[in-house]
């Protein structure tokens, strides 16, 4: 079975490795636009199958993966930062606060197609300007929604934690191993 993961993500491509070792990554160029009144959090879901649809197009036999990842606290999705002072606002705004993470998953083989959500929520502690900025100072927040990484260093911001922690990371693991087997 060729399963084909429609991510960049390095996260994504090492902890699809806890599932199968027999994968190839070949991320998705499709252009992100989300459509108007989609709801938050069915954003990440919606993402995630326009880019396994991408790639599925062109391998009909294969198994394709799509993921997407957002961070939500109230309203507003907080995506990868800009720069350095965008990173520093989005982590202004999730010191204290408890927000969601939601992954959408999808999964495509020929016309069969499943797609799903996993949320999980975050619980930051109240942040000072010297603990933002000490986190700044690392590479960890420029590539990630919301500006943070809980595997690492991101950790440290983190009070607790409720739902899926590897949903958190990027892949929630357990619920697309089940989703996997529909497909076998």
């Amino acid at each position: 079975m060729e399963y084909i993961l429609a991510s960049q993500s390095p996260r994504r491509r090492e902890l699809l490795g806890i599932i199968t070792n027999e994968f190839k990554v070949l991320p998705s160029g499709v252009e992100e636009i989300i459509p108007d009144g989609l709801e938050n959090t069915k954003v990440p879901e919606y993402l995630a199958k326009i880019k396994a649809q991408d790639i599925a197009k062109d391998h009909p036999d294969a198994i394709v993966i799509g993921a997407d990842t957002s961070v939500i606290l109230g309203d507003e999705i907080l995506g990868k930062p800009k720069n350095r002072q965008d990173a520093f606002n989005m982590l202004s705004f999730l010191s204290g606060n408890t927000h969601l993470v939601v992954t959408g998953c999808a999964i495509i083989k020929g016309d069969k197609v499943d797609s799903f959500s996993v949320v999980s929520e975050v619980e930051f502690f109240k942040l000072t300007e010297d603990e933002i900025n000490a986190y700044l100072d690392t590479d960890e927040p420029y590539d990630k929604a919301g500006s943070y990484g809980i595997q690492a260093k991101g950790a440290l911001l983190v009070k607790e934690i409720r739902g899926d922690y590897f949903n958190i990371v990027g892949l929630p693991i357990g619920e697309l191993n089940r989703h996997l087997e529909n497909f076998k």
